[in-house]
């Protein structure tokens, strides 16, 4: 019971530093801003620290590195000019969560949602295509990642029906529509209470993968 009340209070941090930080943003309080983004990040990484499970040590190694990279590139897109470098973390974070995923359970093949989601990736890259100038090709391997990385996730899903697999289920989709968003505002058109969308559904999702990290880290899925 303790581990799960102090997953509790650390989900309360996430919860009102992600509300101040979205706040800060909408508002352009930049200097606040730029330390709630990175501190409701780390909230989250904290979460992941409180539950041990030595049969699973490779799978926590492989989310916290995965979140340590979401930081990385919440750090690095506080600065445009760092974008490119940004979207080089959350490649890497993208792919250490579809390795996880493939650790816990094995390869998933599930064709039909894995052609959903490719179609899903390559109707949004072709309607970029004309917008994205030298920017193509990084976009193009960043999609491709997050598909295959959605893809494995809700392969978990599928193979069994447990709490912590229905919530990354829901996360990689909340992760996959947060970047999205993030390329449709960059390359697209920006749009009003982009920085909400965007930061709530990123948010959203890294908290679920740790929350079900910590639920499939601390013993059977009740």
């Amino acid at each position: 019971m303790g581990k799960l009340r102090l997953s509790s209070w650390i989900n309360l941090l996430i919860f009102c530093s992600a509300c101040a930080a979205i706040f800060a943003d909408y508002m352009s309080w930049e200097m606040l801003y730029r330390i709630l983004k990175p501190l409701t990040t780390i909230f989250v990484i904290s979460l992941l620290f409180f539950a041990k499970n030595p049969s699973l040590i490779k799978f926590k190694n492989l989310m916290v590195s995965a979140m340590i990279f979401c930081l990385l590139g919440d750090i690095l897109l506080l600065r445009d000019e760092f974008f490119i470098f940004g979207l080089g973390a959350f490649l890497i974070a993208h792919l250490l969560l579809t390795y996880g995923f493939v650790v816990l359970e094995g390869f998933h093949v599930h064709w039909i949602s894995g052609l959903l989601f490719l179609g899903l990736g390559l109707s949004i890259f072709f309607w970029l295509k004309p917008d994205l100038g030298n920017m193509e090709l990084p976009v193009a391997i960043y999609i491709l990642a997050i598909c295959c990385m959605a893809w494995q996730g809700f392969g978990l899903w599928f193979k069994q029906r447990m709490k912590a697999y229905a919530l990354i289920a829901i996360a990689v989709f909340l992760f996959m529509f947060s970047d999205m968003m993030i390329a449709v505002n960059k390359f697209k058109s920006p749009f009003p209470l982009s920085g909400v969308v965007i930061l709530s559904t990123y948010w959203i999702s890294i908290a679920l993968i740790a929350n079900a990290t910590f639920l499939k880290l601390k013993g059977p899925d009740r």
